[in-house]
C-alpha cells in the first residue's frame, strides 16, 4: 500500500483535514524554517522520489489483427471495432491465450 502523505499542521486544523479525509490533500511545505521541508527526523515525510508505486502491466488498445499480433499482454478491444472484426480478434486471442479485459463471458442458461 502506498504511503499516506499528510499536509503540514493538518492535525491542528479541521479545515485542512483533521478527521475529514476528503479534505486531506498534499501541499508542499514552504517556509524558511519548516522542519518538514528540511526533512528533519521525527517530522512527517514529504513526497519525494522512491515512494512511487510499482507499475502494473498496462493494457494495450487493439484496433485490428496486426495490433493483437504485435503484443502478447492484456488487451482491450475498442468500441469502434465492428462485430465481424471483433469475432476474429476474440478467436485469435483465445487460440494464443491472450487475455482480453473488456470481454464479457456468457453465464450458463440455467443460471447456476
Amino acid at each position: 500500500m502506498a504511503k499516506k502523505f499528510i499536509r503540514r499542521n493538518m492535525v491542528r486544523h479541521s479545515k485542512i483535514g483533521k478527521n475529514r479525509r476528503k479534505l486531506q490533500k498534499w501541499r508542499k511545505p514552504k517556509g524558511r524554517d519548516n522542519k518538514m521541508r528540511l526533512k528533519r527526523k521525527g517530522y512527517p515525510k514529504t513526497v519525494s522520489i522512491g515512494y512511487k508505486k510499482p507499475q502494473q502491466e498496462k493494457p494495450v488498445l487493439v484496433y485490428n489483427l496486426t495490433d493483437i499480433k504485435a503484443n502478447s499482454k492484456a488487451q482491450i478491444i475498442l468500441a469502434g471495432v465492428g462485430a465481424k472484426k471483433k469475432m476474429k480478434l476474440i478467436k485469435y486471442a483465445q487460440e494464443n491465450k491472450i487475455k482480453i479485459l473488456n470481454l464479457k463471458e456468457k453465464k450458463n442458461e440455467t443460471g447456476k
